[in-house]
């Protein structure tokens, strides 16, 4: 089987413990994760080939994340070497009405100091089925966007099928050029494009009339986005599917999730999961990707399933602390089954 390339920063996760507000711990929880690192381990779990592309440098915090990334049997043979320091994320977990909050420090990482012609991406794509790239990226700095803009031109060039999560993260579009700037040239060579409610609006003012994000009260109609589907297919017509996430949030440790997909002129609903007692939500759009990649190469026939797939998965990660979305193909499969009774298996 031909292999999925990720492209992007995979930064130290610095989490308080406990639900403990930053300002309160004593101590923090490292792991690792990143929005593309997220999804080569989530499709490594899956038994799909896959080569996560970043750019590290040599010292022991990147040796250490590399061991990880390798335990989850992700591909880091092409990880490039250079720069002075690994990304770091510290997480305030929120709980009911008190949000979750994400502190970055990663400016001058090595990622953001790539350039063009950094990455050999012609031997990188010459057995890879799938390209996928988020956002975050060329938000990082203009060198990893015109990084970015070069895999997807080479990617387009060679066949491989190319996916994006718009991903939108506006504490990152700092270096002097809006999301709205350079997004449109990236997304252009797109296949598959994925966003949540508000990333279509934020990146490209593209909206479902009447709706608004913020009071959900945990009910989102996956039918009032069909007018941001069709809108991005028209915008580029390169892209062949379009999914957005759905996420009711009625608070920090309960939500309502599922998904919606558009393709070939019709507009796909998943089942929706009430998720009562959330253990980590950092990650979930990366788990739906993960799904949903693995789904459509699995279920080629069958957009719908490829779709309950993704949402099944996501709602699982749900469950599991950290950014990584540690689950099998047959726990999904039971879920997808109608087991979520949480039962010891023995």
């Amino acid at each position: 089987m031909k292999k999925v390339v990720t492209f992007g920063e995979v930064m130290l996760r610095l989490a308080t413990p406990d639900y403990l507000r930053l300002s309160q711990s004593t101590r923090l929880n490292a792991t690792f994760g990143g929005g593309e690192a997220n999804v080569a381990v989530s499709l490594a779990n899956y038994g799909i080939p896959t080569e996560f592309v970043t750019r590290l440098p040599k010292n022991d915090i990147a040796e250490w994340c590399i061991s990880e990334l390798r335990k989850y049997n992700v591909g880091t043979q092409q990880i490039v070497r250079g720069g002075n320091r690994v990304g770091i994320y510290f997480l305030e977990t929120g709980a009911v009405a008190r949000a979750s909050k994400v502190v970055y420090d990663r400016a001058e990482s090595a990622i953001a100091r790539i350039e063009p012609g950094m990455v050999d991406w012609r031997s990188i794509f010459k057995d890879a089925q799938w390209f996928h790239w988020t956002g975050i990226t060329p938000a990082l700095s203009q060198g990893a966007a015109d990084a970015c803009l070069e895999a997807i031109q080479i990617a387009n060039e060679m066949g491989v099928t190319v996916s994006c999560d718009l991903n939108y993260r506006k504490n990152l579009w700092k270096y002097g050029k809006s999301a709205s700037e350079v997004m449109p040239e990236l997304v252009a060579g797109c296949d598959i494009i994925l966003g949540n409610e508000e990333d279509a609006e934020k990146v490209f003012g593209i909206k479902p009339e009447g709706f608004d994000v913020s009071h959900t009260g945990g009910e989102v109609d996956a039918a009032e986005f069909e007018s941001v589907c069709t809108q991005l297919m028209k915008k580029f017509p390169r892209t062949k599917k379009v999914i957005i996430t759905l996420r009711g949030s009625i608070n920090a440790n309960h939500n309502t999730w599922g998904g919606c997909l558009y393709s070939d002129g019709k507009l796909y609903q998943s089942k929706r999961y009430d998720i009562t007692h959330i253990v980590d939500r950092v990650g979930g759009g990366d788990s739906f990707m993960g799904g949903l990649i693995y789904g459509l190469i699995t279920y080629p026939e069958s957009d719908q399933k490829a779709l309950e797939f993704a949402v099944a998965a996501s709602a699982l990660k749900h469950t599991i602390y950290g950014d990584f979305n540690l689950v099998t193909v047959a726990e999904v499969e039971n879920l997808l089954k109608g087991d979520g009774s949480g039962r010891v298996s023995r």
